[in-house]
């Protein structure tokens, strides 16, 4: 993979360990290119940097442009922190800091690949809390997802850095995140001659492997900093967390000797979900239960039990068979709607949603953030529920069995239904807070 300003500029180099500290503090001529690492005061009139609209659905996305780049199909992004500059993450300072704390190289060769790239025809733009940008044949994109809580810390963040996104890149990344796209659609990246370099690679002495999934859910080559900065040979990594790739093929359920839904025209019946939030139960009602006239009772909508045990019986009342999509977790739940059938006199039957606390999690976090905006169209938004939400119906749960008083039990397996931009979308690393 071309990577730009690749030239045998790190012969004789030192060893990686070797601190940029050292040279910083030996007088030298001060490369062109970076007086992104001074502190410019945004609000002078001479000043080429000025802030923009904060990006995202909460404007959580510090936004500021330098000079006036033009947008580049090839994309160079770099994490800032480990990757450009040392990293300040651990550094045992804690409580309010004076003053911005000095700004390091990661090693002493970074400003001269930068300077290469540079000379090669690339200009800067850049951005806090994601990313930053460029000139005509690169964009040079510096990536840093910076944990800013407090007004002081937002104020202390733009003096160090006044950085500016790449309105080509800034979409890919948001995407990836589950930032809401604010600007312009399209990702009109060459991914083939694009690359992104970060430090959170999955390898045994890294903190985590964001950075590399991060690159994986865009598509986008991956280098750590001592590939790209110091040509070592490409390290062993192993990328924890939970992907659908480990998911088995299974079919949507069992036994399959019997239908899942009955034919239009049947005699009228309940059937009863059970399940993790966000497992698939609504999805799978619609699929599959709606298009043969089920009614469909579900407590988020109604509010209480006694309203759904009432549409239950209003719906069979009227000859009509219905399915009850809440999470039925424990049998002492499940009774209402047993009893209720045998006064009914109708048979019912229960569908018992498989998939792990994992799954259910990811599905969680793909259909409040990472969703097709094209798909919120066919159905609302939902909001992200807690973690303890799954962890609490997995201590809770109780499986469903025939001596309930059920006339049939029902395994549904996960099997992803939608369309192949849904489906890219879902298959991405996801996590939030480190889950």
């Amino acid at each position: 993979m071309p990577t730009p300003g690749s030239s045998n500029t790190t012969k004789g180099k030192r060893p990686a360990d070797s601190s940029a500290e050292d040279d910083q503090d030996r007088p030298r001529k001060a490369p062109k290119l970076f007086s992104i690492f001074t502190k410019p005061d945004p609000s002078s009139a001479q000043s080429p940097f000025r802030w923009l609209p904060s990006l995202g659905e909460k404007k959580t996305c510090l936004h500021g442009v330098h000079l006036d780049p033009t947008p580049s199909s090839r994309v160079a992004a770099f994490d800032l922190d480990g990757c450009l500059i040392q990293s300040s993450f651990g550094n045992g300072v804690k409580g309010k800091s004076k003053a911005p704390q000095p700004v390091k190289w990661w090693r002493s060769v970074v400003p001269t690949k930068l300077n290469e790239a540079y000379l090669a025809g690339y200009h800067f733009r850049a951005l806090p809390k994601i990313y930053v940008l460029i000139h005509s044949s690169y964009s040079i994109v510096i990536i840093t997802n910076q944990a800013l809580r407090g007004q002081n810390a937002i104020v202390e963040w733009k003096k160090k850095i006044p950085v500016l996104a790449n309105m080509v890149f800034n979409v890919a990344l948001k995407s990836a995140i589950g930032l809401s796209s604010t600007s312009p659609s399209a990702d009109t990246r060459d991914k083939t001659d694009s690359f992104f370099v970060g430090d959170a690679a999955g390898r045994n002495e890294d903190h985590a492997g964001t950075d590399r999934k991060l690159a994986e859910n865009i598509k986008t080559p991956f280098l750590t900093p001592e590939e790209y900065f110091l040509k070592l040979p490409p390290a062993p990594y192993n990328l924890q967390g939970f992907n659908v790739s480990s998911l088995p093929e299974l079919p949507l359920f069992t036994p399959t000797t019997t239908p899942l839904v009955q034919p239009s025209g049947s005699s009228p019946e309940i059937v009863l979900f059970v399940g993790l939030p966000a497992s698939g139960k609504t999805s799978i009602f619609r699929q599959h239960f709606q298009p043969e006239g089920y009614i469909h009772v579900n407590q988020d909508t109604l509010k209480s039990r006694d309203k759904c045990l009432k549409a239950v019986e209003d719906a069979i009342r009227q000859e009509r068979s219905c399915v009850v999509d809440n999470t039925n977790r424990d049998i002492q739940t499940r009774k209402h709607y047993v009893e209720l059938a045998k006064r009914l006199k109708v048979p019912i039957r229960c569908a018992c949603f498989q998939g792990s606390v994992e799954l259910s999690w990811h599905n969680n976090l793909y259909r409040a953030f990472n969703m097709p905006t094209t798909s919120l169209t066919n159905q609302s938004k939902r909001d992200l529920l807690p973690y303890s939400a799954l962890v609490t119906f997995k201590t809770q749960f109780e499986e469903p069995s025939l001596e309930e008083g059920f006339k049939e039990v029902k395994k549904i397996n996960w099997v992803f239904h939608g369309t192949d931009e849904e489906r890219e979308r879902w298959k991405m690393w996801l996590q939030i807070d480190g889950k």
